[in-house]
């Protein structure tokens, strides 16, 4: 064989085994599908009732290994949303929704015959709200304003079942279409929408990504107020005209709290610097009510929740107050857009002391809105909870390691010092984005910004029994010990 033959059947091996390769990089390792292509109708009518029409349709590809029985996905959930019993159809034939025999938050909809590979379908599903009966507190709305949560209102579709399962991934973008009555105002996620007029009704028409994260809504016969205030706008929609002037003080407060998040954890990345409160439809509806087990160190004995994120940028607020109590009642909220809603799949799901830095945030937010004495306060509020003297072989009960947890935080503060605390932060924050972060995160950060063995005074506050002498020592004075109401008096 010649040289040349020789190189020509080396180049003919490689490219063979390129293929090879390529082909082996695309095939399936077990079940699953592609969501190619969705799109989901939203229509709120106010006559005779409101009610809310949503109907989502998903044209599917099986590209797994196997052909497919059945697809398992979530529907809203019953405790927070009052809804009909659900349709749902394939490829024109109606299913029937089953228990899911692993998650009872999940139901099965088994086809009339089996889904073959590389075969496309389409899943077609239909479900109705509607406004809580008297009595009940799950979502409701108005026949005049009502708001979709950037959670859990549209079905989920899952991964299909199985080892190496896949599916259930949204695809780059989709169309989000809402009817609503003439007049309304709507915020929504997505690109700007398209809108079209007919009887009466208007039609939005929005692409939305994946970047935008779960879809929502806020739409109503709202009166708008606009301020404009580095480094975020501010929009005001209330259901009754407020008094312009009367806003400005509480818009300057909320100002005065994003500024603070965006010190010490980093500037959110958004695309557009614009923060929207929106009055509740029905203040009993409003809010999820599944309040964090960390609110009784960060507000008063038996406040109730009055301000609940809706999305990324989007607040509803309970403004049967008067607008001065929209600082306190917001403030503390807008920590959680820093921290991962809506972007860090752990979020709601941290193990001590992580679980505690949204209610650190929150206090920060409140402390920057009414004043420094709220430091001292909610520190010395922390440490009541916490027992003088522990017993050191037994395991500390859950809220005295909640306290702890909370109370880490300031600890760290008070040692390395503000500035150190908002850069390690927002490094963890930055380097962790989308995907989470544990403990292990937070000590990388810190000992990368200050040099320091900063494991050693994590084991010191969160292994030993109680907290530290010197820190109780420092925030448990005679000359303070009454403040326990930041409102009653300073430190």
């Amino acid at each position: 064989m010649t040289p040349i033959s020789r190189s020509r059947v080396s180049l003919f091996l490689a490219a063979l085994a390129a293929a090879f390769c390529a082909a082996a990089c695309t095939a399936a390792f077990g079940p699953g599908y592609t969501i190619e292509k969705q799109e989901i109708e939203v229509r709120f009518t106010a006559d005779p009732q409101p009610n809310i029409h949503i109907d989502s349709v998903f044209r599917l590809r099986n590209d797994g290994n196997q052909p497919l029985s059945s697809l398992e996905l979530r529907l809203p959930g019953r405790r927070r949303f009052n809804f009909t019993d659900p349709h749902a159809d394939w490829n024109g034939h109606s299913l029937s929704f089953e228990p899911s025999p692993d998650n009872p938050r999940n139901v099965l909809l088994t086809f009339p015959e089996p889904w073959i590979v590389s075969a496309t379908g389409t899943l077609h599903l239909s479900v109705e709200f509607h406004p809580a009966p008297p009595g009940q507190h799950t979502f409701s709305f108005a026949p005049d304003a009502f708001f979709l949560p950037a959670e859990g209102w549209s079905a989920q579709l899952l991964p299909a079942r199985g080892a190496f399962a896949t599916g259930g991934v949204p695809p780059r973008t989709w169309l989000l279409t809402l009817h609503v009555p003439e007049g309304f105002l709507v915020h929504a996620g997505g690109r700007k929408p398209k809108i079209s007029h007919s009887r009466g009704e208007q039609t939005l028409r929005m692409v939305q990504q994946a970047k935008d994260g779960y879809p929502f809504i806020v739409a109503g016969r709202y009166t708008a107020a606009h301020f404009d205030a580095a480094p975020e706008a501010l929009n005001l929609w209330s259901r009754t005209p407020q008094d312009a002037s009367a806003l400005r003080q509480p818009a300057a407060g909320l100002v005065t709290a994003i500024h603070a998040y965006d010190s010490m954890f980093g500037s959110r990345n958004r695309e557009v610097g614009q923060l929207w409160l929106v009055e509740c439809p029905i203040v009993d509806g409003c809010f999820s009510g599944t309040a964090s087990i960390y609110a009784p160190l960060i507000s008063e004995a038996g406040a109730k929740t009055s301000a609940e994120m809706a999305s990324l940028d989007t607040v509803m607020v309970d403004l049967s107050s008067g607008a001065p109590e929209i600082v306190t009642a917001t403030g503390p909220s807008l920590a959680s857009t820093w921290l991962g809603y809506g972007q860090n799949p752990g979020f709601f799901e941290q193990d001590p002391p992580l679980s505690a830095l949204p209610a650190y945030a929150a206090s920060t937010g409140r402390e920057a809105i009414e004043g420094p004495q709220v430091r001292t306060w909610t520190i010395r509020r922390a440490l009541t909870l916490v027992p003088l003297h522990a017993e050191p072989r037994k395991p500390e009960d859950p809220g005295v390691v909640r306290a702890k947890s909370f109370l880490f935080f300031f600890a760290l503060q008070d040692r390395y010092g503000q500035e150190i605390f908002n850069k390690a932060l927002s490094h963890m924050l930055y380097a962790r984005s989308g995907g989470g972060f544990d403990l292990d995160d937070l000590i990388a950060a810190f000992e990368q910004e200050t040099h320091q063995n900063v494991a050693e005074f994590v084991r010191h506050w969160m292994k030993r029994p109680g907290v530290p002498e010197d820190f109780r020592a420092r925030y448990e004075t005679t000359a303070g010990a009454t403040a326990l109401n930041p409102k009653e008096t300073s430190p």
